[in-house]
């Protein structure tokens, strides 16, 4: 697990003030099979841009429990996830946390040994769950490899456009 980006020193996105909620953006998995992948590889790319304050963008890999400190201490986490909902490749879904456990059996949320949704889990057993919303990606490809399918490529773009929405909800 790397803390690539910590909060900037920027006070505001796209001109609105910003509150001192702690928002945690959270990119998982494994970046040597393909698009599962896609979530390290954004995260990669939104810690090249400066974020406002208050906001830190962490690659998690695929540390599963090892991440609950970072989840507990979070007022607001954004999770960016490869997730197998049978959609085309690219596709791209939004999830509060709590839709996510109605949803049925066989929709993946996480194709990593110890899911997400675990952990998360388990952080509301020591009373410190944050809000949290789920940006996932349709894989196309699990394949030994280092590089995205072009389908999912595509959309990082939209992700990161999805993300700095996020962002701006959760602190207005």
């Amino acid at each position: 697990m790397n803390h690539l980006s910590k909060a900037s020193q920027q006070e505001t996105i796209g001109g609105d003030a910003v509150s001192p909620k702690k928002i945690v953006i959270l990119g998982i998995g494994n970046i040597l099979l393909s698009d599962e992948g896609v979530g390290v590889h954004i995260a990669n790319e939104l810690m090249k841009m400066k974020m406002p304050s208050g906001v830190s963008v962490i690659e998690g890999g695929t540390d599963g429990f090892r991440l609950l400190n970072i989840i507990t201490e979070a007022d607001h986490l954004i999770v960016i996830d490869a997730v197998k909902g049978g959609a085309d490749p690219g596709s791209i879904y939004r999830f509060d946390i709590n839709e996510i456990k109605n949803v049925p059996k066989g929709f993946k949320t996480s194709v990593h040994q110890i899911g997400i949704l675990e952990v998360i889990d388990l952080s509301g057993l020591i009373g410190k769950t944050p809000q949290t919303t789920v940006i996932g990606v349709e894989p196309k490809s699990f394949e030994m490899s280092m590089d995205l399918s072009p389908e999912v490529k595509a959309k990082i773009p939209r992700i990161i456009e999805l993300v700095m929405e996020e962002i701006k909800k959760a602190v207005s």
